[in-house]
């Protein structure tokens, strides 16, 4: 693996207009530049499990997808996160029923999340990683989950199974196990430590 020089590598791309990963970064001093970029996620997940694509592979593979369209000179960091529930990956809710709908099918379930990170070098992966974190959540009433959405929504309209565990979405869980930084979207330490392998200058 080269060594990049701290000039060659003082910037990195963010494919993501993550609010969250955005912070995650800038709290551990790595600096960058944010280039979103558009993919028919829903379209690509489809596909993927249509060819029996496990939900740990198709974190990788939508992380890939985004690395690659966003990649320029430098690294670009692509990052998704994949919720499953067994056999079934649920995306993003749709809207504040679909949010009740995914709530009650997590509810009394220990779930995975798989938050996949894939490093591009110009037009090349270099590096990739996927977190996982167990999620084992309260068993809940339907009522429950609507006085918390009356609170959370439309705040959690971004999050895969309609909470955050990092704010009011903690109290539905009743355990959780794994890379905390995969819950928030990214596999942060391992980023880190491979940057750091790079020579990569730290603010």
């Amino acid at each position: 693996m080269d060594k990049l020089s701290p000039q060659t590598i003082a910037t990195l791309t963010l494919a993501s207009a993550s609010d969250i990963r955005r912070q995650l970064l800038l709290q551990v001093g790595i600096r960058h530049v944010v280039r979103p970029v558009r993919l028919d996620e829903d379209a690509i997940r489809a596909a993927l499990q249509a060819e029996g694509v496990g939900a740990r592979d198709m974190a990788d593979a939508l992380a890939e997808a985004k690395a690659r369209r966003a990649a320029r000179d430098g690294l670009t960091l692509g990052c998704d996160q994949i919720l499953a529930l067994k056999s079934e990956v649920l995306a993003k809710p749709t809207d504040r029923a679909d949010a009740q709908a995914q709530l009650e099918r997590l509810s009394g379930q220990t779930h995975q999340l798989f938050s996949a990170a894939v490093l591009y070098e110009d037009d090349r992966a270099v590096w990739r990683h996927v977190g996982v974190a167990r999620m084992t959540m309260h068993s809940l009433t339907p009522a429950e989950i609507s006085t918390y959405l009356d609170s959370a929504w439309p705040g959690v309209a971004s999050s895969v199974g309609a909470y955050q565990a990092e704010a009011l979405g903690a109290r539905l869980f009743s355990r959780i196990d794994g890379d905390w930084f995969s819950v928030l979207g990214m596999p942060l330490l391992d980023i880190c430590s491979y940057l750091r392998l790079r020579g990569w200058r730290f603010e």
